[in-house]
């Protein structure tokens, strides 16, 4: 470099630890939208025993419609552009209508236990999904410690709740659901890094809006909202949290990324599920929740530190 040159070098040494607490900031966003989901299967459960599914999934997604709509206007954020209206409505279709109005008709007669066993299959969908949607390319060790960590929520959850047995009709709405999620969750991620990450979901919301409001007033004419203030409670934080601020924290980490690095930590969520399910709705906690919960918790660093070493050994 000459004397008089501007430039300047910066050491691949000072580049590398920006590049770790980035992905360090990722998984601590994407560990919160996970705590906030983590109630979402209890407090379905409860909702349903007072409100009608129908209601509960549509009018979860008006509740939050109508918080995106306040944001976007109070912040005057700009309309999304051209492809992203149909992106968005990729992502609405699986995590503002697929997602909500699946579990809530299976949770009618799942118990949230048994729930927890098939949407345990989320991570791993959506990493799968990531990959043939953002073109990542995680190492071989981190879809071993993936899949290991998904088998362990899978079989853990399994021996709580006795086994998933034959598939019923609830099985197949809840492997629908994960589908849906799985596929609105990618997409959710990549849109969140052009429109930012709560700007994604509130258009998602404001998007399907007028459909969920029609619905929500369908049922309610059809079956009165009689509910207990527990119940009224429950529909509240699916509304407001589990549709709104839960996907705030969620999509930023998914859009810090990598993705299929942070989606691994919803390998937690089956754990803090079941424990809410058990503190909530006195569903039984034994000692292989725990033994389990230990397991999940333990692939998933492992596949998280897999994934942090190779970063490590392509920046060197």
């Amino acid at each position: 470099m000459k004397a008089n040159s501007s430039a300047t070098v910066i050491p691949a040494e000072a580049i590398l630890p920006v590049q770790e607490r980035q992905a360090a900031s990722g998984l601590w966003w994407g560990l919160l939208g996970v705590a906030a989901f983590s109630f979402t299967v209890p407090f379905t459960k409860v909702a349903v025993g007072g409100l009608s599914p129908l209601f509960i999934a549509s009018g979860r997604a008006v509740v939050a419609a109508v918080l995106a709509a306040f944001a976007l206007a109070l912040t005057r954020q700009r309309l999304p552009r051209g492809v992203q209206w149909a992106r968005l409505a990729v992502v609405a279709g699986g995590v503002v209508v697929g997602f909500p109005f699946l579990t809530s008709f299976a949770l009618t007669t799942a118990p949230a236990g048994h729930s927890a066993v098939v949407i345990a299959l989320l991570p791993a969908v959506t990493a799968m999904t990531a990959v043939l949607r953002g073109r990542e390319r995680p190492p071989r060790p981190f879809w071993v410690m993936s899949g290991v960590g998904a088998a362990a929520a899978i079989g853990f959850a399994s021996v709580q709740s006795g086994g998933i047995g034959h598939l019923q009709w609830a099985d197949l709405l809840l492997f629908g659901a994960v589908a849906a999620c799985a596929i609105g969750y990618a997409e959710g991620g990549l849109l969140a890094r052009e429109l930012g990450a709560w700007q994604t979901i509130s258009w998602a919301l404001v998007l399907v809006s007028p459909l969920m409001a029609v619905l929500a007033i369908l049922s309610a004419a059809q079956q009165p909202l009689s509910a207990t203030p527990a119940q009224w409670a429950a529909f509240a934080y699916l509304g407001v949290v589990s549709m709104f601020l839960g996907f705030f924290a969620w999509y930023r980490g998914l859009a810090i990324g990598p993705m299929a690095r942070v989606s691994q930590v919803q390998l937690v969520q089956p754990v803090m599920t079941i424990g809410w399910a058990s503190l909530l709705l006195g569903e039984k906690l034994d000692w292989t929740t725990i033994a389990g919960g230990v397991a999940v918790v333990l692939c998933a660093g492992a596949a998280v530190r897999a994934r942090s070493d190779s970063a490590r050994a392509g920046g060197s």
